[in-house]
């Protein structure tokens, strides 16, 4: 293996041995560890320490990296003390995810690390973020992101590729191809000959590299960290490596033909360059053993500090409160005067307020620039908040929610529309599992909104009228609303992005333009989790939300001599346990409407709370009115019989001759 030091002085090249080796023998500490069976699981990077070492160190201090499982070097080159990485690895308290989350599964804002989900692709979107809150603040800055070899194959990774290329982001995108997705070979992972390749169909530079050659990585990605902070552009970079262990060490490695183990092991990248520093003078054999006695005498008293740290304690009120960012959600009462808006206006309204009043939201979705938005909501927006925050995406939805989750991470707000809710699925496990879940990981905000116009109504087929609020409300760590009047869109949109969680705002597309009401100018806020109380009457009570609620009005209208108690949840996730409650004792009866289907509808989530908390205020079961358990049709005839408003009538009469 050929180094070439260029200008780099005997400290120096030092101080990168001593970064390239202290992982390496950590690594020896923890497979010592494992098989004294006082550690359960690791993810050896052994062989792949200059990649993670290398590109960190080219990496100024204060900008983001991504890394994954076997890069144990950029934490230590970051400089986090081994003692918290060996808390977090045992499940500790003192742990960045307070023994919630294991291995490299966490973030620290302190380090400008952030660390990956199991579902590798997804984190490179954050990448897409994060960079682009930089842009949007004319930082001169890199961002760093990870993946392997396996993940490429991801539709993550094309997505986030192609958002970074279309909007010139300053990422390195950095593949480890180190030959194996766990016992996965490469030549059943792709086609091509080199990833490096794939550049060149995102119009985008690709580098390759010998990643096992700490100078040529830390130069390369020093020279092109330095490039693309003053000419902002994303660069694809695969870096040639082999994993010498298996995935993880319960899975082996008896799937890899030996020879391959000979010949890497003839490019191990710490023998190699010790061997180079030892040629150049800079070690000698004795520095070399009194290095090592001194990291390994640090390894095992950090090591051993970390197994005495406390475990965590069982406090069920804490992990509750902990998958939510702290916030009060109150509401903030206006001071101007009204005036009659459309539903479709009064989100417009919100929007243009909350861009007044946070010069770091940003919003993002198809088609949402000049041309408005299929709804014409942002119609407007770019002439009057510019390009920059009102963004037109690709069509890759997962990539756009993970770059709003980045761009939280960090400063900024983001806003995210679905052009239909219905699109949501193939943005589904970055809302899940990323945003749903990074604040009871490791105590990181989603300050992301994401918007869903929904339902039925409007002859739009299976696959733009569909409800799917229940995927997101049996959720921990979202936030659901569902606003029925022009005056709750734009008040709870404004608490929605006032607020430091991922909230899914559901709107009614039937509603846009066939409703108006009264709406205050200027901002204020609802409580999210507060539902409103329409009617009061003691027959029964009807509890729906979204264009449910209008169904009930309108027969309700048409059928004065029933005394009904109607209640508008207008928030899902938290909802209002309180009112409902109060609503059964008074009425005893109880009718759950909503336009999703029955089978696991949210209804069902309220009858068993009220059959379970006010059983015995009950004069009748609770009973539900919703949608045909089949996908929506497009035909008006059979959609009008598929709706839950079809049978509203059949049921309130069964409900009252209980």
């Amino acid at each position: 293996m050929q180094f070439d030091r260029k200008q780099k002085t005997n400290p120096e090249l030092l101080a990168i041995y001593k970064r390239l080796l202290y992982p390496r023998l950590v690594e020896e500490k923890m497979l010592i560890l494992l098989r004294q069976g006082r550690i359960g699981k690791w993810f050896s990077g052994i062989g792949q320490e200059a990649i993670a070492v290398g590109s960190t160190l080219a990496m100024q201090s204060d900008e983001y990296i991504l890394p994954m499982h076997r890069n144990l070097g950029v934490f230590t080159s970051r400089d986090i003390p081994l003692k918290k990485l060996m808390a977090q690895w045992q499940g500790k308290v003192t742990g960045f995810t307070k023994g919630r989350d294991r291995s490299f599964h966490f973030g620290t804002q302190e380090h400008k690390i952030i660390g990956m989900i199991s579902h590798l692709g997804p984190q490179m979107a954050l990448a897409d973020g994060i960079a682009l809150a930089d842009l949007i603040a004319e930082k001169p800055k890199a961002t760093l992101v990870f993946t392997g070899e396996g993940a490429t194959s991801e539709g993550d990774f094309h997505e986030a590729i192609n958002v970074a290329a279309v909007w010139n982001l300053p990422i390195i995108f950095l593949i480890e191809n180190n030959g194996y997705g766990l016992s996965t070979p490469i030549n059943e992972q792709f086609k091509c000959k080199h990833l490096v390749d794939r550049a060149i169909g995102y119009g985008i530079e690709g580098v390759q590299l010998d990643g096992n050659n700490i100078l040529e990585v830390y130069d390369k990605l020093k020279e092109l960290t330095e490039d693309i902070r003053k000419n902002p552009r994303p660069i694809l970079v695969e870096c040639l490596t082999f994993r010498m262990r298996g995935h993880e060490e319960a899975s082996g490695t008896k799937y890899v033909p030996q020879h391959l183990f000979d010949e890497w092991a003839q490019k191990d990248p710490v023998k190699n360059f010790e061997d180079f520093l030892l040629h150049e003078g800079i070690l000698t054999e004795s520095t070399i053993s009194a290095i090592r006695n001194d990291f390994k005498k640090q390894i095992d008293g950090e090591v051993e500090a970390a197994f005495a740290e406390p475990e965590p304690k069982s406090n069920i009120q804490q992990e509750l409160a902990d998958m939510y960012s702290p916030h009060a959600s109150t509401a903030v009462a206006p001071l101007l005067p009204s005036t009659e808006k459309r539903y479709l206006d009064a989100i417009t309204d919100g929007l243009r307020i909350a861009m007044q009043r946070h010069s770091n939201l940003v919003l993002m979705g198809q088609d949402i620039a000049e041309y408005g938005g299929a709804f014409k909501i942002t119609e407007g927006f770019v002439a009057e908040f510019g390009k920059a925050r009102v963004r037109n995406t690709p069509i890759c939805e997962s990539a756009i929610v993970g770059a709003g989750l980045g761009l939280s991470i960090n400063g900024c707000k983001a806003m995210v529309e679905m052009q239909f809710a219905d699109f949501v699925s193939v943005g589904f496990n970055q809302i899940v599992n990323n945003l749903a879940k990074t604040h009871y990981r490791w105590g990181e905000k989603a300050d992301v909104v994401v918007r869903m116009p929904t339902g039925a109504g409007t002859g739009a087929g299976p696959f733009h009228s569909q409800s799917n609020e229940a995927w997101f409300t049996k959720t921990p760590g979202l936030k659901v609303v569902y606003p029925a009047f022009p005056y709750d869109a734009k008040g709870l949109l404004l608490a929605a992005i006032e607020d430091p969680n991922p909230v899914i705002y559901f709107e009614h597309k039937y509603l846009y333009r066939s409703l108006t009401g009264l709406v205050p100018e200027g901002f204020y806020t609802l409580e999210i989790g507060k539902a409103n109380v329409l009617r009061h009457g003691t027959q029964l009570c009807i509890i729906t939300y979204g264009l449910g609620v209008h169904w009930a009005l309108d027969y309700l209208n048409i059928h004065p001599e029933i005394a009904a108690t109607l209640i508008d949840l207008v928030s899902l996730q938290p909802w209002d346990k309180e009112t409902v409650a109060a609503a059964v004792k008074a009425t005893g009866k109880i009718l759950i409407l909503h336009e999703d289907t029955l089978s696991s509808g949210f209804g069902g989530e309220i009858s068993a709370w009220i059959n379970e908390h006010c059983f015995e205020y009950l004069d009748a079961p609770v009973m539900r009115c919703a949608s045909l358990d089949t996908a929506i049709p497009m035909s008006k005839v059979l959609e009008d019989d598929f709706l839950a408003k079809a049978r509203l009538g059949e049921m309130v009469q069964k409900l009252i001759s209980y």
